[in-house]
């Protein structure tokens, strides 16, 4: 990351992705884009038993939404399906067991989903991980890829056939990516992180994030009947950034958003009639379609680049559904 890209990241990031930066945003949000009965249509949500993917989860069953929840912990996620159920009234929440850093089991659920009959209208890709040590797998893929990046593309990828089936409204997917992406640009020759050193787990993070922005655009390229878009929730107190980031949010004390706040645009994005206005392929930040690119940060990529991230993720896809 340059020392530019950092001191511009982190003075937009003081005024727009802190706790006033959301308050300011908030006074132009119309409190009838959430005023929606989603009663009949089906969502599912990753890392949904806790943090924003939980907020969210609990937002669209208050609107009388079926919610699916793509966890990895049974005990939590069934934890976070009762306290649901619990707050909303709704009993139409399901809890689904599946560790998104592997590859084939990704692959056998979005398969198996599908041949299930059930309805998806929308999908919001939350699930995520920040590893500070680099660690591979057997099949030599990187964790935090393998999580954040590819995992999300089998799925999505996956469930398209069955997204593409729904009638009436226009369906969806959500991709909860980072304003850590504005630091990075995008390496596709690297994506395991073999040539990062030191490795550093918070910038594979935003190298992911990265990754997820462009991968939306691009699937809004190819997909013209799904609406898809990327968000970034604001530097919200979560339990991943109480694990992950600790000092980052020692420093920040007092000036993180709340969750409710953090997922607003998550909800805002998977049930208003106002997102589906927005042009496919966006990249939002408090209900509005924002710049993916720092002034002056020489951070945009090539087509060719933008290709071989989608050809990668695209062969690798076909390697792990053998």
């Amino acid at each position: 990351m340059s020392l530019y890209r950092k001191v511009v990241w982190y003075a937009k990031g003081l005024k727009e992705f802190t706790k006033q930066g959301y308050e300011a945003a908030a006074k132009s949000f119309s409190p009838s884009d959430l005023d929606v009965d989603v009663t009949g249509q089906s969502f599912m949500i990753t890392g949904a038993n806790s943090g924003l993917g939980k907020c969210a989860a609990l937002d669209i069953a208050k609107r009388g939404g079926t919610v699916h929840m793509v966890c990895r912990n049974e005990e939590r996620a069934e934890q976070a399906k009762q306290e649901i159920i619990a707050a909303s009234g709704n009993q139409n929440v399901h809890v689904h067991i599946l560790d998104m850093s592997q590859p084939r089991k990704v692959f056998a659920f979005a398969k198996e989903f599908q041949a299930s009959g059930q309805q998806l209208n929308v999908l919001v890709n939350n699930a995520g991980c920040m590893i500070h040590e680099r660690t591979l797998d057997a099949d030599g893929l990187e964790s935090n890829f393998a999580t954040n990046t590819l995992g999300t593309h089998i799925l999505t990828v996956g469930l398209i056939p069955l997204l593409s089936r729904q009638t009436g409204e226009k369906p969806r997917v959500i991709t909860v990516s980072s304003g850590g992406m504005y630091v990075q640009k995008l390496d596709p020759k690297d994506l395991s992180f073999e040539h990062m050193r030191p490795f550093d787990g918070t910038m594979a993070y935003a190298q992911n994030k990265r990754q997820q922005v462009i991968m939306t655009e691009e699937y809004a390229k190819i997909y013209p009947n799904i609406q898809f878009s990327s968000m970034h929730p604001g530097w919200a107190d979560t339990p991943a950034v109480q694990s992950a980031m600790p000092e980052f949010r020692a420093k920040m004390e007092g000036k993180l958003r709340t969750v409710e706040e953090g997922a607003d645009t998550i909800t805002w994005l998977a049930i208003s009639k106002a997102a589906l206005q927005q042009t496919s392929g966006a990249f939002f930040q408090d209900r509005k379609a924002v710049n993916t690119h720092l002034p002056l940060a020489w951070s945009k990529s090539s087509k060719e680049d933008r290709a071989l991230l989608m050809k990668t993720l695209d062969e690798l896809t076909k390697k792990f559904s053998s």
